[in-house]
């Protein structure tokens, strides 16, 4: 593939950022800050995975050039020319195969650094209907993430009257897990003909899906007992008389923006604390993200996996047996998408995120 000057320039960058990293890892008055040597050396990690195989690279490139030089030498030896020649088309593929696992970690690296996730399934428009929808995308996002080896925990849920799920939360860990879902943030539709309704007719529901990176501790700087207001309280509701007189329930309201999370499902309220402020740390770092990044709004509508929660990505059409893909205006077998079998679709939705990204490098 030919490499364009501005990605080669980008490499040179990040070549260039790995070594300024690792002189400061080096300094020795780093030895008292750990929470910046964790952050450094988390940098360095993940600038080396791309620093190697492009050091790997040049080094091919130049055994083309020679090679290349040889064979165009009229004057030279025939055996080299010969060898030259035998040797080429390998490392061509050689060249091709880095080059693009290089373009592909330049576009999505941040993505694939991330190995934590929250997943915030909502009911939409459509009441019980959605409410059950909302427990089918549940059980599909499930089902994918045991086929992947990924570790799945509903972290709180609020149930609908009739067994379906107002709002799922949960977290996803695993390697590239953002790079494999990512892409679910949005509006989930779904046009199928629910239990409850006797003359057969067809109903359209809604959910929402938001996707958020899990923000590490060094990814946000929260200060638990100045920037949030905890309040504490019974959890009520089943479950005997130590969930209904001891209290357990976390609210926690971030003073500066307003952001709250309520957690209330562990009969513990060291649980129900830690969990609330996982939530509240990963909403925080969506927050401030989508703040710093507002003069790109235009740019990020268009890309892939944005979290805008009222973009309709989806539509499960039962009647025709069809999973409709509005971005990539493509169906799939609805049977295989709603049992969990995503990797067609993601594979696809991958490959259209890169060239949107290409387009803006």
């Amino acid at each position: 593939m030919e490499l364009d000057p501005a990605f080669l320039k980008k490499l040179d960058e990040i070549v260039a950022q790995h070594e300024k990293v690792a002189n400061e890892l080096n300094e020795a008055a780093m030895a008292g800050q750990s929470a910046r040597l964790v952050q450094l050396s988390r940098e360095h990690a993940r600038l080396g995975r791309m620093v190697e195989p492009y050091k790997r690279l040049q080094q091919v490139r130049s055994q083309i050039a020679e090679a290349e030089t040889i064979i165009a030498d009229p004057a030279g030896d025939a055996d080299f020319k010969s060898l030259a020649e035998s040797e080429l088309p390998a490392l061509r593929v050689e060249a091709d195969r880095l080059a693009e696992g290089l373009l592909d970690d330049l576009l999505t690296g941040d993505e694939a650094a991330v190995d934590s996730i929250i997943m915030e399934i909502r009911a939409g428009t459509g009441g019980e209907e959605a409410a059950l929808f909302a427990g089918d995308l549940l059980k599909m996002y499930e089902a994918y993430s045991r086929d992947h080896g990924l570790k799945f925990e509903v972290l709180d849920v609020s149930h609908s009257d009739m067994g379906g799920f107002r709002e799922i939360v949960a977290s996803v860990k695993g390697p590239d897990v953002y790079r494999m879902l990512g892409y679910e943030g949005g509006g989930h539709r779904v046009q199928r003909v629910p239990e409850t309704e006797s003359q057969g007719r067809i109903h359209t529901s809604a959910a929402t899906v938001a996707v958020l990176p899990e923000a590490q501790q060094t990814d946000a700087s929260i200060d638990w007992s100045k920037d949030v207001v905890e309040h504490v309280s019974c959890a009520g509701g089943p479950g005997g008389q130590n969930v209904n007189k001891v209290a357990t329930a976390i609210k926690l309201e971030h003073k500066a923006t307003g952001i709250t999370v309520s957690m209330r499902d562990e009969r513990s309220q060291h649980k129900n604390r830690d969990r609330a402020r996982r939530i509240m740390a990963a909403r925080l770092k969506d927050f401030y993200q989508q703040r710093d990044h507002a003069e790109r709004s235009e740019k990020r509508r268009t890309m892939i996996g944005s979290g805008d929660r009222n973009e309709r990505i989806r539509t499960y059409n039962f009647p025709q047996s069809r999973c409709t893909d509005h971005r990539l205006n493509a169906n799939f077998p609805l049977d295989g998408v709603v049992a969990g079998k995503l990797d067609e679709l993601v594979s696809a939705l991958r490959s259209f995120d890169r060239q949107q990204r290409l387009k803006s490098l």
